[in-house]
């Protein structure tokens, strides 16, 4: 980031809630006198509150002319993402106290992140680098100001009230876009800031994510990118809070709550595989040869779980009983490998498998009705740049020829 004076920096935008207040008024009424008489400051406060946000982004944010001050791209591109953390942010903070919009600072609503996550005021220290005194009395401002606890002493540690717990859910949505924009505001001079985070469902690990993350790294070479690969519901909490951009991989039905939405890519085959020395590999059975066989098969709850129960279900055929769960297709090859199993797994994953010679297909007869893979994301987010490029993609992709 090039500043005026010509020297390097690279560092976020101030999470000053009050500067950030102030600029945003002067992009909307145009004049840093009516912004200083909105925000209740001095004309010369505004201005400094200017010139530092300016410095921090290495560019100009305002063009003054004598009809007023108007953003500049740099400055549009602040203010819409300004505008929308304000958005998210103010109307549970107005809940809570009418003066908490204007009185509620960054360091306050982050110490009040920190105790709902550790549930404990010296981990939430820890966390942040401060001193435990520091972190409770930020908490204890917010208390002050609302006029009511936000924390109730529990055995198992401090635990959040309803109300705190709205805040920090937008709170975390409002940082979220503060991290967006130093991604959007980097675009101006050519750099990479923030990062991608990808929660990545099986299929996606070995069926679409390595071609599609070498073909972004090609456009996007310094991005950097996290891949987190946990259950589906640790993922989506993940999304759901703005810790994940998007999740990868099979799609649930219906969506699992109102505030996401998921977009298919196309439809998935299950597939019965083993190892390619078992005297199965190959060869065609009925599904009822299959009962009295030891099994590696997803979880329960996850859509190839429920495809899988529903196939025997539907032929009325009895289901194994000797079966191991898991959601790992590294573990389930293992199990192949090493034991007299059989295993039920995406025809994505299976066909990569197989190409590798790692597994062998079983043919069973039978139609499988397929389930959709796609993207989940938050239903009001706004990618970034290189999010959509990554988005993009991922959308474009052309998956495994996989019904087996």
């Amino acid at each position: 980031m090039t500043c005026f004076n010509g020297s390097h920096v690279d560092m976020p935008i101030s999470r000053n809630l009050r500067h950030l207040r102030v600029f945003l008024t002067v992009s909307d009424v145009k004049s840093l006198t009516l912004a200083s008489d909105i925000c209740s400051v001095s004309q010369p406060a505004v201005s400094q509150t200017l010139h530092k946000l300016e410095t921090e982004i290495g560019g100009q944010l305002f063009k003054r002319t004598r009809q007023g001050a108007f953003p500049t791209e740099r400055g549009e591109a602040l203010a819409k993402r300004v505008r929308r953390a304000f958005a998210l942010l103010d109307p549970v903070l107005k809940t809570l106290s009418p003066r908490l919009p204007v009185t509620a600072t960054h360091t306050q609503l982050q110490a009040l992140v920190a105790v709902a996550d550790a549930e404990n005021f010296t981990l939430a220290a820890k966390r942040l680098g401060l001193s435990q005194p520091s972190i409770h009395r930020a908490v204890s401002q917010l208390e002050s100001e609302c006029n009511s606890t936000l924390f109730e002493r529990a055995q198992q540690g401090m635990l959040p009230t309803k109300s705190a717990l709205a805040l920090v859910q937008a709170t975390r949505l409002a940082f979220a876009e503060f991290d967006q924009a130093d991604a959007d505001l980097a675009e101006f001079d050519g750099r990479d800031a923030g990062k991608i985070v990808i929660g990545a469902l099986p299929l996606s690990r070995s069926a679409i994510l390595p071609k599609v993350l070498a073909k972004f790294r090609e456009i996007r070479p310094r991005m950097a990118i996290e891949i987190n690969d946990g259950p589906y519901e640790d993922l989506l909490t993940g999304l759901r809070r703005g810790a994940v951009d998007v999740i990868v991989g099979a799609l649930r039905t219906p969506a699992p709550i109102g505030d996401v939405k998921q977009q298919e890519l196309f439809r998935d085959y299950l597939a019965f595989v083993c190892a390619p020395d078992h005297p199965l590999a190959g060869q065609s059975v009925e599904l009822s040869e299959l009962t009295d066989r030891s099994w590696v098969v997803p979880r329960l709850g996850s859509p190839s779980r429920d495809q899988f129960d529903a196939y025997f279900k539907r032929s009325d055929t009895p289901r194994p009983s000797s079966i191991i769960e898991s959601g790992s297709v590294l573990f389930m090859r293992e199990m192949l490998l090493t034991a007299d199993f059989i295993a039920c797994v995406s025809g994505a994953q299976a066909q990569a498998e197989i190409e590798k010679g790692l597994l062998a297909r079983i043919h069973v007869a039978g139609n499988w009705p397929g389930r959709a893979i796609g993207l989940t994301t938050r239903n009001e987010w706004e990618p970034t740049k290189s999010q959509s490029i990554l988005l993009d993609l991922l959308r474009s992709a052309t998956p495994i020829e996989n019904k087996l």
